[in-house]
């Protein structure tokens, strides 16, 4: 399985994620979509735009925008 997180910085949401992915044991990359435009781009194209953090991409598919349904 491929994980994918996008973040920003000091998102306690996004932290939340992480460490709920890393307390299963399920590795994932963390992307920075507020700092690296390229992140940020690819975001939106799963996202169409929103800019809700963490965005989660399992295996190439959307899974969730926020946590918990919130953003």
């Amino acid at each position: 399985m491929s994980l994918i997180l996008y973040t920003k910085p000091d998102c306690p949401h996004c932290a939340k994620a992480r460490a709920y992915y890393t307390s299963q044991g399920i590795a994932f990359e963390d992307r920075n979509a507020q700092d690296d435009l390229e992140y940020r781009k690819e975001m939106f194209s799963y996202t169409g735009g929103d800019p809700t953090v963490p965005t989660i991409v399992e295996d190439g598919r959307l899974k969730q925008v926020g946590w918990e349904g919130k953003g």
